[in-house]
């Protein structure tokens, strides 16, 4: 047998296209014009007249492209991936605002992520007016025979939980009770009774640690009960752990900050309740921990702590700020702030409210203050 010259294999090769059917499985067709039309295009996948097929012709962005039975498509220039089905009309949908014509009157979901090439992180949903837009499955179908355009677009995926009456939203389908908690505002440190409702099932009691999934069919809400409910008596007495500094004591009573001193497991905490942190953090407050040494004043204060963790509105990855401390069971981070040269700790002036001034400052450099 004779091998094919170069420039006749070239030829050859431009003649192969690939024809998909309405799944966009598609299949190798030889062709033998270069220049074919629509309806040679059609023969070629092996469709006869009567049958009225419609060729969309796949462009390079992804689009489709009706071409008609006398119009010619030029492969000599490009790769020929065409759709090709029997039809009687054309539907036209959008994909993320962008349109696309589709031969077939039903379309599934993983055809709509093929068509606007949505990765497999992102969910497809069906836009709807006056209700909330349906999420499509890869093998969900939709009726495209209704007046107007179908709308759809891409989104990565979330979901909700209600806490206690407060909705949360999770962009991961699995949460930990005590995240999905601090999410909702609660305070994971006083003792609670946490119940996890599922329709259809007896309430549950789960642990902070506990992972609840947010898939699970029926998932209704976590409802929180205090575990310690009196009866109007006085409020407990903030710790007093350990003695601070006179000065110390007297500007946190001053300032009205809620403040306790905790021993715990050899390292000793001032802890301050509430402490009010600027515009442009998630939060409005925090609590905040300074490591008190036992030989304090004389050696120094070094870094801060928080609980939860502080993140910027501006969603910017805060330097820094991973060092973990765990006091009474609950999490802390530490940010590694430090005195720099020429402000070196001075034990004959530097105390807790010194070091304050300093946690102030770091804050405010986080959001331009």
């Amino acid at each position: 047998m004779t091998e094919l010259s170069e420039d006749a294999a070239d030829r050859d090769k431009r003649r192969r296209i690939e024809v998909a059917d309405e799944t966009l499985t598609y299949r190798n067709v030889l062709i033998d014009d270069l220049t074919p039309t629509g309806a040679q295009l059609a023969a070629a996948a092996g469709f006869k007249p009567k049958q009225h097929a419609v060729v969309l012709q796949v462009l390079a962005n992804g689009e489709l492209e009706d071409v008609r039975p006398s119009e010619t498509v030029d492969l000599k220039r490009i790769d020929g991936r065409f759709v090709i089905v029997e039809t009687d009309r054309d539907y036209f949908i959008t994909i993320d605002g962008q349109r696309f014509q589709w031969p077939c009157r039903i379309v599934s979901g993983a055809i709509v992520r093929q068509l606007g090439q949505l990765p497999a992180g992102v969910a497809v949903y069906l836009e709807r007016v006056d209700e909330p837009d349906r999420e499509i499955g890869d093998q969900d179908l939709v009726d495209l025979d209704g007046c107007g355009v179908e709308a759809f677009v891409g989104r990565k995926p979330s979901w909700k939980l209600n806490i206690q009456g407060v909705t949360i939203v999770s962009n991961t389908p699995t949460i930990v009770v005590s995240d999905a908690m601090i999410k909702a505002g609660f305070d994971v440190a006083q003792s609670w009774h946490i119940f996890l409702k599922v329709a259809g099932q007896a309430k549950r009691e789960v642990a902070l640690t506990d992972v609840v999934d947010l898939r699970t069919p029926g998932i209704e809400k976590i409802r929180l009960t205090p575990k310690e409910v009196n009866n109007g008596e006085a409020p407990l007495a903030p710790r007093r752990d350990f003695d601070v500094l006179e000065v110390d004591e007297a500007y946190l009573d001053c300032t009205g900050y809620e403040w306790e001193t905790v021993n715990d497991g050899g390292r000793r905490w001032l802890v301050i309740h509430h402490y009010p942190v600027p515009a442009g953090f998630s939060a409005t407050q925090t609590r905040l921990a300074l490591e008190i040494p036992p030989t304090y004043p004389a050696a120094q204060i070094d870094m801060f702590y928080t609980y939860p963790a502080l993140a910027l509105v501006s969603g910017r990855a805060i330097d820094c700020t991973h060092i973990p401390a765990t006091i009474l069971g609950v999490p802390y981070n530490g940010w590694s702030r430090h005195r720099g040269p020429g402000s070196e700790w001075n034990p004959s002036s530097d105390n807790v409210v010194t070091h304050l001034a300093l946690v102030e400052s770091a804050l405010c450099k986080e959001v331009g203050e």
